[in-house]
């Protein structure tokens, strides 16, 4: 008999593990048919309230595309008060460059294997749609006990919790929030860093060059991976690659830039990029080689890094138009790219295993003649935040570049006396005879600020094991979908 089973059978249910837990899966599967990358929700908007509306529950879209449904109490409960169940609508879009797929139509082809469901060539997008797909199950089983309900499903979280910062104060009835945007069964998650993204623009004056071929230079297949949870595994960043290429071509030889292309997201490593070179059509066939051997040499560096799967690709074209960036703005380029930090830069003090600061060098692309860069900065401590993303600035000003950085988000300060946290506790020591980790990450969530709207909000956030979201390779393990499943009903009924 499986988990779900027996925990039914202790609440007096009458349903089994295949209605909940297929539903879910169910539920799942329609939710990779809709496009819903950041910024293009609308149509699983409308799904929702669709789906809101044939279940008869209140439901309701705010001016940003945020949507809540109200629940009714089911069962003999303890308290009245409402729990808001909440995730986010969008998921970060990344595909494998040689896989065809239109994100804006084409559905998620995703599958199970070996205990994880993935997607052939692209983001699953479990981060986070099975929190939509948990709280719909949920709410439509009629043998859960559980009291009222507010499922909050936020627009535009991957680019910057739009959704979030757009949600008007005390909207929201409940004060238990249970955010289902973690990604390790068995964690409780009360706190996370705070954020900020810097905007660069360097302008770039362009010259003629004859004699010149381009080098066509496409990077692809580096593991890349979420900004926040992954940043500390040393994952490559392919534009750091490009400009320590820049730099390795100008140490003996002379380059113009023609283009630069990398990074999707301010939350995802850069894993693939395109960089277009201009060189002296004699030194081409030479230049190419050296390329070769330096990352070959690069490689190396990665050999225990999960990167198996990066290809390097070169090839001699002639030079279009004869335009390219001028040398002194190619080195300017290069020198900024250089000097622009990624990774770690401070560990906890307090939990040395924690990253308490970071930046994310995001995306680099050339557009009207200006190179425009995306860093993104997260920290735990709002001083050292606005101390890297000064840093930050400096550089791009020392290279002659605009730079402005946003207001970005607060950190969610952790509550270790949290009366939903002791529950939680609780319970997950009775559902499976032990401790669950209760954690502070380096990722971003939503709770900050929707608790900083709402006084008195006790939140706490939980999820299913999720591996390497913001990257194709990202998979979500079935039996963790369960067990979180599990927990909750055990959860809803005791609050």
């Amino acid at each position: 008999m499986s988990l779900l089973n027996i925990i039914y059978l202790l609440l007096g249910g009458k349903m089994t593990i295949n209605k909940l837990y297929q539903n879910t899966l169910n539920k799942f599967d329609e939710i990779c048919k809709i496009p819903h990358c950041s910024g293009n929700e609308e149509q699983i908007g409308k799904w929702l309230i669709n789906w809101a509306k044939s279940q008869n529950f209140v439901a309701k879209q705010d001016e940003v595309g945020n949507v809540i449904i109200e629940v009714p109490a089911k069962g003999n409960i303890s308290s009245n008060q409402t729990v808001v169940l909440q995730g986010h609508m969008d998921m970060v879009c990344v595909k494998n460059e040689a896989y065809e797929h239109d994100f804006a139509k084409d559905p998620i082809q995703n599958y199970i294997e070996d205990g994880w469901m993935k997607a052939k060539g692209t983001t699953l997008g479990a981060d986070n749609g099975i929190a939509l797909a948990i709280a719909m199950a949920i709410a439509e089983d009629q043998n859960i006990v559980h009291p009222p309900l507010e499922l909050l499903f936020t627009v535009d979280e991957e680019r910057g919790l739009t959704g979030a910062n757009f949600l008007k104060a005390n909207t929201l009835k409940g004060k238990i929030l249970l955010n289902i945007d973690s990604e390790t069964e068995g964690e409780f998650t009360i706190g996370c860093a705070g954020g900020k993204d810097t905007h660069i623009e360097l302008g770039l004056t362009y010259e003629q060059l004859k004699n010149a071929k381009m080098i066509d230079i496409k990077i692809a297949g580096f593991t890349g991976g979420h900004s926040g949870i992954e940043i500390h595994q040393n994952r490559v960043n392919v534009i750091q690659v490009f400009a320590r290429i820049l730099n390795h071509i100008g140490l003996q030889n002379e380059y113009r830039l023609v283009d630069i292309k990398a990074g999707i997201a301010h939350n995802a490593i850069p894993r693939d990029g395109v960089l277009k070179i201009a060189v002296n059509e004699a030194e081409a066939s030479d230049i190419l080689h050296k390329l070769d051997n330096f990352f070959d040499l690069f490689l190396e560096e990665y050999i225990n890094c999960d990167e198996d799967d990066a290809t390097f690709e070169m090839n001699i074209q002639d030079l279009e138009n004869n335009t390219v960036v001028s040398k002194e703005d190619s080195q300017k380029v290069v020198n900024m790219l250089m000097a622009l930090p990624h990774g770690v830069a401070y560990m906890s003090a307090a939990n040395p295993e924690l990253v308490e600061t970071s930046n994310n060098l995001a995306i680099v692309y050339i557009e009207d003649q200006k190179l425009k860069v995306l860093t993104s900065q997260r920290s735990s401590s709002a001083s050292r935040n606005e101390f890297i993303t000064q840093k930050i600035e400096s550089i791009a000003r020392l290279a002659g570049a605009k730079v402005e950085s946003g207001n970005g988000y607060p950190s969610w300060q952790p509550n270790w006396e949290s009366e939903l946290l002791r529950k939680c506790k609780e319970q997950y020591f009775e559902l499976y005879k032990k401790e669950a980790k209760v954690n502070v990450i380096h990722a971003g969530l939503e709770c900050g600020i929707i608790g900083a709207k709402h006084d008195g909000m006790d939140m706490i956030s939980i999820g299913p094991n999720i591996r390497t979201p913001h990257s194709p390779e990202e998979k979500m393990e079935i039996i963790s979908v369960e067990k979180v499943l599990a927990f909750l009903v055990m959860l809803l009924k005791s609050l």
